[in-house]
């Protein structure tokens, strides 16, 4: 069932030259037939493919869709998941199948021997053989997909549930070739699928979950300012993949990659007990915090973030300068190498873990403050925040935080990791699906100022009688630099009052302004002010400045990108003013 790319992607790959023309006999050569920008896919008959049944064609880039599933990368299922929406439309080309009873019967040895692209690339699912081999080269995430080359699919469907949904299901049913033989079927049957995310930590009630596998959630944004060292229940939660179980008694954390220096494996008890303890407060915010608000402009591709995908916590640990120390590094080393990378303990089916890295100069400055922490508010790490260690990177991008922390690699390039290099990015509003170049843009790492009202929320309800209203919220701004100033508006941004800004828990003794280019924390903001006579809503504003005198945009549509990502625009609550039942009756 050979199926044409459309025209841009042949002019790239050519046609795949697949074992799959070879094993079904009266396979014809595919036909592209173009129309302006379109262009539609013709199958063939194989054999035993019967005319006048027939299967709908969803267009050659669903093939990205099945991609994303078996890789499990955001970036590419957004990639694929955009050409689905934007190809629908185009006209539906009929081809015809086979019924299941006449497709060849394989065995899942014949299966296993095609693992390549020159030998054909196969997998199973629920005792069916699918030949994808012409998505595999149209693949924009490299290699990863190979690896369920020859094998089952459902470890993949069980690590990336989210993706097991009746449109891809339908979208695999055009690659079918063939069944599997009954013997393997039964063999598959034996074994018991086992659920990755079975062993995750329970998690909070209160949080508002964003994904379930892997859990992220983040706290409804009235509680999120409540305190200013955020409670690690509450803590918004972004895991990539499922929570490792590591056993703390056998942990290591290896170090390499110094030039001229050694290689170390420290225990968790090494690392607490030969390197000082040092504590940070620093401000944690996910990349994609608040691109909600990104999607009322027009749609993106990522987790429906809300304004609490950042949070505040006290984090203790050995520093990363002291580690690298022990393991050999000299000054001199940063004329040869110009980064530290990071690789986690969570990884998907495949074996690939989570990574990221830091420009060396901030891994090794004394003013950087980067942690490896084993210790999250005066407790050992939760699961769900990194046991039994992990990075903490102050002001910097919460991707770059590397949790479950398993090795340190000082080296001359940046991480080869996924989030690393094909995520996590910045672009242009002009720039879209068809035409984005991961590599063209630098990795997210300082984040922008960033403020955000949590009280009152969006829709809520201001008594008149009560003559005034509270507004609360947040702002932190990355790369170490101090929010000096919050501005708040009643009316849509028209007038402007300045609000208080609070610095550590209320009744507590204010903390002293943090050393120039480290204010790694947020600073909690409220205004109580009189509410505007005779108006019946209100449109609340609130915009930060920094010390570098750094201010939010006034609007997302200029700063708006496909991944979502930099969402840092004024913030807007709506609420309405209820007049007194008295007066109502009055009027």
């Amino acid at each position: 069932m050979l199926l044409l790319r459309h025209c841009r992607g042949l002019t790239r790959v050519g046609l795949l030259k697949t074992q799959r023309v070879q094993l079904l006999q009266g396979a014809a050569l595919p036909v592209a037939v173009c129309a302006g920008s379109l262009c539609a896919r013709w199958g063939s008959s194989h054999g035993g493919h019967k005319s006048g049944q027939y299967q709908r064609s969803h267009g050659p880039n669903w093939r990205h869709a099945l991609a994303g599933l078996l890789a499990g990368t955001g970036a590419v299922l957004a990639y694929g998941l955009h050409h689905s929406q934007t190809e629908q439309a185009a006209a539906t080309i009929v081809q015809p199948i086979a019924p299941a009873s006449s497709l060849p019967i394989y065995t899942q040895d014949e299966v296993t021997k095609h693992r390549s692209v020159e030998e054909g690339v196969w997998v199973t699912y629920k005792g069916s053989v699918y030949d994808i081999t012409e998505f595999v080269s149209m693949h924009p995430g490299g290699d990863k997909i190979l690896l369920a080359a020859g094998g089952a699919l459902e470890p993949f469907w069980a690590l990336y549930a989210v993706h097991s949904q009746d449109h891809v299901l339908e979208i695999l049913s055009e690659y079918k070739v063939g069944e599997l033989s009954a013997e393997d079927r039964l063999m598959q049957q034996s074994v018991k699928s086992t659920d990755p995310y079975s062993t995750d930590p329970e998690r909070h009630p209160a949080l508002r979950i964003n994904s379930l596998k892997p859990f992220n959630a983040e706290p409804p944004p009235e509680i999120l300012s409540d305190n200013y060292i955020t409670p690690s229940a509450i803590f918004f939660k972004r895991n990539h993949l499922p929570v490792p179980q590591v056993d703390p008694k056998s942990y290591r954390l290896q170090v390499e990659g110094v030039p001229g220096g050694v290689s170390l494996s420290l225990s968790l008890e090494e690392l607490k007990t030969h390197f000082p303890k040092h504590t940070v407060t620093a401000t944690l915010q996910c990349a994609g915090n608040r691109r909600s608000e990104m999607n009322k402009v027009k749609q993106v591709k990522g987790l429906n973030w809300g304004i609490a995908a950042i949070s505040n916590a006290t984090w203790s640990g050995a520093r990363l300068k002291d580690v690298l120390l022990a393991a050999g590094y000299r000054s001199e080393v940063a004329q040869q190498t110009s980064h530290v990378q990071f690789e986690g303990l969570d990884s998907d089916v495949t074996g690939t873990t989570y990574g990221a890295s830091i420009p060396l100069n901030k891994a090794v400055s004394e003013e950087g403050d980067v942690l490896l922490a084993y210790q999250m508010n005066g407790e050992d790490l939760p699961a769900d925040h990194g046991y039994p260690v992990r990075v903490v990177v102050p002001g910097t991008v919460g991707a770059r935080n590397v949790k479950w922390l398993g090795k340190i690699i000082v080296s001359e390039e940046e991480s080869s990791s996924h989030w690393q290099q094909n995520d996590y990015k910045g672009f242009s509003p002009a720039t879209d699906w068809d035409t984005v170049d991961f590599k063209s843009a630098p990795a997210i790492q300082e984040l922008p100022i960033q403020s955000a009202i949590t009280q009152p929320v969006e829709g809520a309800v201001v008594e008149r009688s009560a003559e005034e209203v509270t507004v609360k919220g947040y702002a932190w701004s990355g790369g170490g630099r101090e929010v000096v100033r919050v501005d708040v508006s009643l009316d849509g941004g028209r007038t402007w009052q300045v609000a208080q800004l609070q610095s550590s828990e209320k009744g507590q003794v204010p903390a002293p302004s943090p050393p120039p280019g480290r204010a790694w924390a947020w600073k909690l903001w409220e205004l109580t002010a009189p509410l505007p006579p005779v108006v019946q809503e209100l449109e609340i504003v609130c915009k930060a400045v920094d010390n570098s005198y750094n201010m939010q945009p006034d609007s997302v549509a200029p700063i708006w990108n496909l991944r979502g990502v930099l969402s840092n625009a004024w913030h807007r609550v709506k609420v309405t003013v209820k007049e007194d039942e008295e007066k109502q009756k009055l009027l």
